[in-house]
């Protein structure tokens, strides 16, 4: 494992902070995120994020379609104290890792929150270990190389979501459970644990675990 050198990251320094927001619900914020959030300039986020800081008296900037929009206002406004908001850990498949590799670690300070994958994992009392984690945005993934995993953990986007998973799964025969989270830890949180043959068509925001219970 390669080191770090404390000298040549200063997470007292940046203006930028990307703050992780756990699964959704406010009660999963951790302190220091609360405290980054409570002290910052301007608040970055989407809509549905922005929304679970209605008493925020700073400036709150929705985050725009382009990602390189956001790395070129922070770039040129590193002066300015700034939280960048991000759904569940920053570094599980988030922002957090994308501005890192463009702003540079040195101009950052990361903090990182409940994943979903972390609630949905204790919401069904069910261990993390040997999980293989892995995430569908913007890639297609390798169905032949996860369902050789017994147990994968899969938060989705619009286009490969529970229902082409389950398919996925069926067009190879396997015998798989499917546990599906919709809108994790907020008042319509729904939790389904299903084979894939029952998988429907549509959920609300969710993510995916996959058990091989052979």
């Amino acid at each position: 494992m390669q080191a770090v050198d404390s000298d040549s990251v200063n997470h007292d320094a940046p203006g930028v902070s990307v703050v992780g927001l756990g699964p959704g619900d406010s009660d999963y914020l951790t302190p220091a995120a609360r405290g980054l959030i409570d002290r910052c300039a301007v608040l970055i986020g989407s809509p549905r994020q922005l929304a679970c800081f209605p008493d925020f008296p700073g400036e709150k900037r929705p985050l725009g379609p382009s990602l390189a929009g956001l790395v070129d206002w922070l770039g040129a406004n590193q002066q300015v104290v700034t939280v960048v908001l991000a759904s569940g850990d920053p570094m599980l498949y988030g922002i957090g890792d994308y501005l890192s590799r463009r702003l540079g670690p040195e101009n950052l300070r990361i903090v990182p929150g409940i994943s979903a994958v972390q609630y949905l994992f204790s919401r069904v009392a069910l261990s993390m270990n040997d999980a293989y984690l892995t995430s569908s945005h913007g890639r297609a993934p390798d169905f032949d190389f996860l369902l050789a995993h017994p147990k994968v953990a899969m938060v989705t986007d619009g286009r490969i979501g529970p229902y082409e998973i389950a398919r996925e799964i069926l067009a190879r025969d396997r015998r798989r459970v499917m546990i599906i989270g919709e809108n994790l830890s907020y008042p319509d949180e729904r939790i389904h644990r299903l084979p894939p043959e029952r998988v429907a068509l549509h959920y609300a925001m969710n993510v995916v675990v996959i058990l091989d219970e052979r």
